[in-house]
């Protein structure tokens, strides 16, 4: 077991395991910590507990330091300058003819490296492009190439159910999600049901999915003839929550008939 903490960056809400180094910190406070992009300033949204070895990836980073107020300041200089990043982004892919739909754009810390993300159907060949920003900016430019649920994670919204969208307010990464954990579901397989504003599979379909499959086991599929005390029929339906299905019986019509546990 391992002392760790868990922060969330405030740039991509990314998460990060990372070892206190003997820094009293708390939860909600701000910290700097390095990542693959240089110095970056998150909050914590996990105090210091004792997590197994097997679930990290080792050796861990550690908390740099409590950031401070000019950190702070300089944070929110750099979101504004990103901002007129942005903008110049998309003027000279413009002029370029490159077809690129900029999201945003943000610093590190230091200012070392300006990073843009975007989206695009095609492959693109920005190093024009990289070239025009990194003169305007004086830094090294990183362009990455994202997908729509990338590009939801970022902006966020509310999703169907009425609540702000999960990956962009606690998921930290995309799990697979599949057509078929809606059928396991018995979901209606309509786009307008089962799709997210990314217009990709909800996430939340695999929230449930194993609890949905584990009920389903000792439950007779829909097609499948069985043998009941009132003779065989076909199942026409099943009720997972009330642990029923329901026979199409020849002479007696169609009948409910509860699994006893």
């Amino acid at each position: 077991m391992i002392e760790v903490v868990v922060v969330s960056l405030l740039t991509t809400k990314s998460k990060y395991y990372l070892s206190a180094d003997g820094l009293d910190i708390h939860q909600d406070d701000f910290v700097v910590i390095e990542t693959e992009y240089g110095l970056q300033i998150g909050t914590v949204i996990k105090e210091r507990y004792r997590e197994k070895k097997q679930n990290l990836v080792l050796p861990l980073n550690k908390v740099i330091r409590i950031a401070t107020e000019d950190d702070l300041f300089q944070f929110h200089a750099n979101m504004e300058v990103s901002v007129r990043a942005v903008e110049d982004a998309r003027k000279f892919s413009k002029e370029l003819g490159l077809e690129m739909n900029f999201v945003d754009a943000y610093y590190n810390l230091d200012r070392t490296q300006l990073l843009f993300s975007f989206l695009s159907e095609n492959r693109v060949d920005f190093r024009e492009l990289a070239r025009k920003l990194a003169q305007r900016y004086k830094t090294r430019i990183e362009l990455r190439q994202i997908g729509v649920r990338d590009k939801a994670k970022k902006i966020g919204g509310l999703g169907p159910c009425g609540l702000f969208l999960c990956c962009n307010s606690f998921l930290s990464d995309f799990n697979s999600v599949s057509i078929n954990m809606a059928k396991n579901q018995m979901l209606a397989l309509s786009p307008t049901k089962i799709n997210g504003v990314c217009g990709r599979l909800l996430c939340c379909l695999g929230y449930e999915n194993d609890i949905y499959t584990e009920l389903k086991k000792s439950l007779p599929k829909i097609g499948e003839v069985v043998d009941t005390p009132m003779g065989n029929g076909k199942v026409v339906s099943v009720n997972i929550f009330k642990r029923s299905y329901s026979v199409d019986l020849n002479d007696k019509g169609i009948v409910e008939f509860l699994k006893e546990l």
